[in-house]
């Protein structure tokens, strides 16, 4: 089974090329959902982070406020390290365990959507490593623009990213999502093409 792993920076549409994959048939592996997961209500990863970053980011029914642990998170790169090292563990055991379960199921390939491929050096682990590529400033506008988020937010969280000749360099397939959507789906059959080759 072909492990692919794919990655790009915040903004990038990643998540988009996922979808696409995931509607070709592929199992998706998705990290950011894994993340989620891990902190749901009473687990034992949330209890950590609240104790790291605050025990006031757990609201009366003992969910996570995302937006303010993401706001002291990702404001300072020891406070990201802090943070990663609390949930990587995790988020990678359970990857380990789904990408088993695809392998046992007989999947040809399994996507790895996983924002810190690169930053992580988890692209060496993959058979195939796909990069997701836009332009900085246009990654802020998408963030601005479709997520909300204001904008030294947005600049904050891509500086906290593994910088884009660094993930281009990892990669083995360079996916442009810098025009339409039109590009970007011709861009995935094309991928398709190779992955079921």
């Amino acid at each position: 089974m072909k492990k692919v792993g794919l990655t790009g920076g915040i903004g990038s549409g990643k998540s988009t090329v996922a979808r696409m994959l995931a509607d070709e048939g592929f199992p998706v592996v998705d990290a950011d959902q894994i993340a989620r997961e891990i902190m749901e209500p009473g687990s034992p990863v949330l209890a950590e982070v609240a104790d790291v970053f605050g025990a006031d980011l757990i609201d009366d029914t003992g969910a996570l406020n995302r937006g303010e642990l993401a706001r002291r998170a990702f404001a300072f790169t020891e406070q990201t390290a802090k943070l990663n090292a609390i949930t990587h563990p995790a988020i990678r055991a359970e990857s380990n365990r789904r990408f088993a379960a695809a392998e046992a199921a007989g999947e040809r390939a399994v996507i790895y959507d996983m924002p810190l491929l690169v930053d992580l050096g988890l692209d060496e682990e993959m058979d195939l490593t796909v990069v997701v590529d836009v332009d900085a400033d246009e990654r802020v506008r998408r963030l601005v623009d479709k997520r909300g988020l204001a904008e030294p937010d947005a600049r904050a969280r891509i500086a906290q990213q593994v910088d884009d000749a660094t993930r281009l360099a990892a990669a083995d397939v360079v996916i442009d999502n810098n025009g339409p959507e039109e590009a970007l789906a011709t861009q995935v059959e094309k991928l398709v093409g190779l992955l079921n080759g």
